[in-house]
């Protein structure tokens, strides 16, 4: 199991729908989902995560730790800072070059210093969260997945999503790759009603 797909499915392969507690979730991707966790970024941005209370949210629903976990204003201020390097680095590579080099220092940082083992566990691949800082750990889950998926390993292409005020990232395994946006629940709707206006 590699990139997302490990990510995915020992973590949040149940937690995949397109909206929970107000968050997008309709991406297969774990980092991307956090990427949305700001939206309408070409737009009037949406901040999703304004409080440690909301990150907790997102990693439950997510399955990423437990409603318990302590998450502070400073690690808020970190996961903020995570986000915005994996769009950075998504975009470089969406648009055909390479994250900067800052980028992908927090990337490896975040990978090698905070992830948790992933277990096997009656047949199923689960991390095993730590006791002290579960949060953090969690993020470096999201982080590991950043690094897979944009290394190359998610078995598609990085792309923008094409919605006029999103910008999110979405990896296009479609036949022939002409998929165009991040969610079909969220921008591929606004599209579609767009165009029905219109016409």
């Amino acid at each position: 199991m590699t990139g997302s797909s490990a990510a995915a499915s020992a973590s949040s392969a149940g937690a995949v729908r397109p909206h929970s507690d107000g968050f997008r979730l309709g991406n297969d991707v774990l980092a991307f989902r956090f990427v949305a966790t700001l939206s309408e970024r070409r737009g009037d941005p949406v901040e999703r995560i304004p409080t440690p209370e909301r990150l907790r949210a997102w990693l439950l629903a997510n399955s990423l730790g437990k409603q318990d976990m302590p998450v502070s204003e400073s690690l808020l201020k970190e996961a903020r800072e995570l986000r915005e390097a994996i769009h950075r680095s998504g975009v470089a590579i969406a648009d055909g070059g390479a994250p900067d080099p800052a980028a992908e220092r927090l990337l490896n940082r975040w990978n090698a210093r905070h992830r948790p083992p992933l277990e096997l566990d009656g047949g199923v691949a689960r991390w095993r969260l730590p006791d002290a800082d579960p949060a953090r750990a969690a993020l470096a889950i999201v982080a590991f997945d950043a690094v897979a998926t944009l290394g190359g390993h998610a078995g598609g292409v990085i792309k923008r999503c094409e919605q006029a005020t999103c910008d999110g990232l979405f990896v296009d395994t479609s036949r022939g790759g002409r998929r165009r946006w991040c969610s079909m629940a969220t921008c591929g709707n606004k599209v579609k009603k767009a165009n029905l206006k219109r016409s």
